[in-house]
């Protein structure tokens, strides 16, 4: 057995970005300044967004993005069953009742059938996840909104680099919000941004994620700024710092690379597993538009009848042969809060339910070797036996 622990994810940092990192140190200007503007503006290149906005995560993205509805008591945001707290927390933080719908079983993403079902006159927005990096159908999910007079915020968290019949993630529709925690296809440490086309929208977040205030820090500070300011509105500390654009500056233009070698060994994943029935693996070629997929996660399901043990067993026993992994996710319904204040249960929505209790995410990430793919595939066999 290899004695070095295969963890499922972690982050390309080259030594430019550490150097960059070391650098902006020295400069004494590490929070909010001119490598946040200059990360920013490739962003807004990169995605070709007319509006990119750093913040401190993609949580404190969805959750602005969610206040600039104005959601009143009883307003409804619809969004998936399978996906990560933050996503429904945001928008109770925001005001609103989150509406859970299922999923696809094939991709984990949202089912457009059972969100059109879910439109009550109280539905202010909707809000698809790009599961693992595949993009939603968007031009369903568009025609849906347009249809119904809805705003559509996309929890892109895993999706950054993805993209839809030609065109990046970012680049068209109302509002995207990316991720860039370690885990992610790229990093700042901690980290997010928010695109939109609407000024009014990015004007707003602009104030929200740093306290109201009027005008950024670098334009009060600088040596052509003014120190005074006013408060347009009561805002957050959700503010994106210099030190994490100098790693995001040396991520953004690897992005790509990080992605196609993420699809490469996703590619490579199902022609070693193609012979085994422990596993049911995702189907994103099921989907029938074009798309680039930015392969975030390789989250297939564990078929306990075929392993004879449970996911968390399986789990349990690819950590002995030292191979890391991760559940992605545990349905939030199911969760003590969601069942006890917004009446969830289980067996209201089944596919994300099974998903929820068999999923875990195999290592992936754009330093893994082929080699080290291989004991992980040796190791899923001989726990399978």
């Amino acid at each position: 057995m290899n004695d070095d622990f295969l963890p499922f994810a972690k982050p390309s940092i080259s030594p430019e970005a550490i150097a960059e990192v070391t650098a902006c140190l020295e400069s004494g200007w590490i929070t909010t300044g001119p490598r946040t503007k200059r990360f920013e503006e490739m962003l807004r290149d990169y995605l070709g967004a007319p509006h990119a906005l750093a913040c401190s995560s993609a949580t404190a993205g969805l959750h602005m993005a969610l206040l600039s509805l104005n959601l009143e008591p009883g307003d409804e945001v619809i969004a998936p069953a399978m996906t990560f707290v933050a996503t429904l927390n945001t928008i109770v933080l925001a005001g609103g009742k989150p509406v859970i719908v299922d999923v696809v079983p094939e991709t984990y993403n949202l089912d457009l059938d059972a969100v059109e079902a879910a439109i009550t006159p109280r539905t202010r927005a909707l809000m698809p996840v790009h599961f693992a990096g595949l993009p939603v159908d968007l031009d369903r999910l568009y025609a849906i909104a347009e249809k119904h007079g809805l705003r559509v915020i996309e929890d892109a968290a895993h999706a950054i680099g993805a993209g839809y019949k030609g065109k990046r993630l970012g680049s068209f529709g109302d509002t995207q919000v990316f991720s860039f925690h370690p885990n992610k296809n790229m990093t700042t440490g901690e980290g997010g941004a928010v695109t939109t086309r609407d000024d009014a929208l990015a004007a707003r977040l602009a104030k929200l994620r740093f306290h109201g205030i009027d005008r950024e820090a670098w334009a009060r500070f600088g040596k052509q700024g003014s120190p005074h300011y006013d408060i347009a509105e009561a805002g957050f500390k959700y503010n994106f710092m210099d030190i994490q654009a100098a790693l995001g500056l040396h991520q953004l233009p690897a992005l790509d690379g990080f992605n196609q070698r993420r699809g490469e060994l996703a590619c490579r994943y199902y022609g070693l597993f193609a012979d085994q029935e422990a596993l049911t693996l995702p189907k994103p070629q099921s989907v029938d538009y074009p798309h680039l997929h930015a392969w975030h996660l390789f989250a297939p399901l564990v078929n306990p009848e075929a392993v004879g043990m449970d996911r968390d067993s399986f789990i349990a026993k690819l950590k002995e042969h030292n191979i890391g992994t991760g559940v992605h996710y545990r349905a939030p319904h199911l969760s003590e809060y969601y069942e006890k204040t917004w009446g969830y249960q289980r067996g209201q929505f089944p596919i994300a339910e099974s998903i929820s209790d068999r999923v875990l995410s195999l290592p992936l990430f754009p330093t893994m070797t082929e080699a080290q793919q291989d004991r992980v595939v040796k190791a899923v066999r001989d726990v399978v036996g």
